[in-house]
């Protein structure tokens, strides 16, 4: 089974180096591995290239003006000649090194379309500090409708089902993976599978951990996704999510103190 693993980079000079290192440590090595940078300014693509050696031949990339990360992703995808497809962002890296071959036993046993598992922030300067833990383990079909979603980051699905229902809509500004498993998952009903294991470690700071502003964003971009894939809800549903969210740190805080 042929994984695809897209990152988008631009100006990832910082953090690209902990995200290439984290794929290549990867136990499971039946990989292609696709990078689609924004043309960065800086050195980004000579870390790209300094590490395509040792990818033999398993590494593509190109580095040319796009309009953004979910163009970024799409043009990945679109590249992508893997059975399945993840994306791991530039600032990120995989929490372990046997994050793939987990994921990927589980698709084989299940059978299911995609599968999805947990993910963890860490401040951008101290990676080993974690500040919040995102679990997808109380995840439901149904909990879409308050805006709720598996970690996008730890999402591994089959590639027929992107060239079936389509891929990122670049017309949402920060929501487009939420717009984008709302109508795979909610819409359309794909197989998924949850899986217990901490896929992804992420960095805060990116473009959905901007504070107030971006949470403004995300909830206009929800609305605009349920209007769009005649899904109902309202915003007190949608308001919803915040309060579990509250209590879900809140639960991980508490059992942080106690340990």
């Amino acid at each position: 089974m042929l994984i695809s693993i897209i990152t988008a980079t631009y100006n990832s000079e910082t953090t690209v180096r902990n995200t290439i290192e984290s794929v290549l440590c990867q136990t499971y090595k039946d990989i292609e591995y696709i990078v689609i940078d924004g043309a960065s300014k800086d050195s980004t693509m000579s870390i790209v290239r300094e590490y395509e050696p040792q990818f033999a031949g398993r590494m593509r990339w190109i580095s040319e003006c796009d309009n953004g990360i979910y163009d970024a992703m799409n043009k990945g995808i679109a590249m992508a000649t893997g059975d399945v497809v993840g994306i791991l962002n530039s600032d990120d890296f995989y929490t372990s090194d046997g994050v793939l071959e987990i994921l990927v036993r589980e698709l084989r046993l299940s059978g299911a379309d995609a599968v999805y598992g947990d993910i963890h922030y860490v401040k951008h300067n101290n990676v080993g500090k974690c500040v919040r833990y995102y679990s997808s383990a109380s995840f439901r079909r149904w909990k879409m409708r308050m805006g709720w979603m598996p970690a996008h980051p730890s999402f591994y699905c089959r590639k027929p089902v992107y060239d079936k229902y389509g891929t990122f809509d670049c017309a949402f500004k920060i929501g487009a993976d939420f717009e984008n498993l709302l109508r795979l998952i909610f819409v359309n009903k794909i197989q998924i599978r949850y899986v217990p294991v901490d896929c992804v470690t992420m960095r805060t700071g990116g473009v959905s951990t901007l504070g107030m502003s971006s949470h403004i964003q995300i909830f206009r971009d929800h609305m605009l996704a349920y209007k769009k894939n005649d899904v109902y809800s309202n915003h007190i549903l949608e308001s919803l999510r915040y309060v579990e969210k509250f209590l879900q740190i809140l639960f991980n805080k508490l059992k942080r103190d106690f340990k």
